[in-house]
């Protein structure tokens, strides 16, 4: 992490959500949104376990991570939300959500990116960015209600991909 940026919050509770720095508890979730993916997933629970805590000595090392997703008061995770690098930079990252089908519906992601996207400026950013694929309607209604906007498309390995960018608040 460079003296430049604070690090960001990795606890936050909403009105509905908590939201921390993934553990092995949240392995199993995580597991389940990797099948749900176009192929599926080759690891094993026990390497989604390890990622996740690889991801999490990065986090403490750049300020930024994937916090799981929880609603108040319970124990079981229902999906991450949080900041990676991915297709942005260090300096303008890019925020990452996703929420399990059956809790899916319901404003979770909206909450939880709203929580992310003010922590992220809490730590000096001036920018964020969101990739979503063209298809991924629920994914554009997240991000406009928390005030990203199109910039661009580009193609990927997987279709069209729409950048979606929100500045900080002056």
């Amino acid at each position: 992490m460079t003296d430049r940026f604070r690090t960001m919050a990795f606890s936050i509770d909403t009105e509905r959500l908590s939201l921390r720095l993934r553990t092995k508890e949240d392995a199993e979730c995580n597991f389940e949104l990797l099948q749900e993916h176009q192929g599926g997933t080759t690891l094993s629970i026990d390497e989604v376990e390890q990622r996740m805590f690889e991801r999490n000595m990065q986090a403490q090392v750049e300020g930024f991570g994937i916090l799981g997703i929880r609603r108040l008061n319970e124990d079981r995770p229902i999906g991450y939300c949080g900041l990676i690098i991915g297709r942005g930079s260090f300096d303008e990252p890019e925020i990452a959500y996703e929420i399990l089908p059956r809790f899916r519906g319901h404003g979770y992601a909206t909450e939880a990116a709203g929580a992310v996207v003010e922590a992220a400026f809490a730590t000096g950013r001036e920018r964020l960015w969101a990739t979503v694929g063209s298809w991924n309607a629920p994914s554009f209604r997240v991000l406009e209600k928390n005030g990203f906007s199109a910039h661009h498309s580009s193609t990927g390995e997987r279709g069209e991909y729409v950048w979606m960018v929100r500045d900080a608040p002056a």
